[in-house]
């Protein structure tokens, strides 16, 4: 990889306890996203205190794909957070759109997902993968999300002024 002179380096969740897979990677001294998928927590502490929070994005991931609701745990972004105090990310292997939305919404500073030219391909990451009007629809989705979530403020937008004016009977 590093003749390629990537600027970052991906450790998938698989390899996550390999520890001289880590300490290798380390070693390139390029920024590192690890993912998380079938980890238990211990075994994310371990490979973090290996990398160390320097350089390191943390991936929320759940390793099956494509993966079903129940399986997602959003929530944990939150914790790896919480825990860590690194950036945190997601690694999506749903099919749609809307988890990874959340995952933003929900604090994940990106969103990694599989992308192909059909769908219906053979292969297991097939179905879970985005095609180029899902990676599109997205971009445009994720970038919503500070909009749509707003300052927390509540006050009277100037459009609801005419409509309270027609419709509240009592100002």
């Amino acid at each position: 990889m590093e003749k390629f002179n990537v600027p970052c380096y991906k450790i998938a969740s698989a390899s996550l306890t390999d520890d001289h897979l880590l300490k290798y990677t380390k070693s390139k001294g390029k920024p590192i996203l690890l993912s998380t998928g079938m980890s238990t927590m211990e075994q994310i502490k371990h490979a973090v205190k290996l990398l160390g929070k320097d350089n390191l994005i943390i991936y929320h991931c759940t390793s099956t794909y494509p993966s079903d609701a129940n399986e997602m745990n959003l929530r944990v972004i939150e914790t790896l957070k919480k825990e860590f105090d690194c950036p945190v990310g997601y690694s999506g292997h749903e099919r749609g759109l809307t988890p990874s939305i959340l995952a933003v919404a929900l604090g994940a500073c990106s969103v990694e997902r599989h992308i192909t030219t059909d769908r219906t391909n053979w292969g297991s990451d097939q179905a879970a993968s985005l095609e180029t009007a899902g990676l599109y629809h997205m971009v445009r989705d994720i970038r919503q999300v500070p909009a749509l979530l707003g300052d927390g403020k509540k006050v009277v937008y100037p459009r609801e002024l005419p409509i309270i004016d027609k419709l509240r009977r009592v100002k």
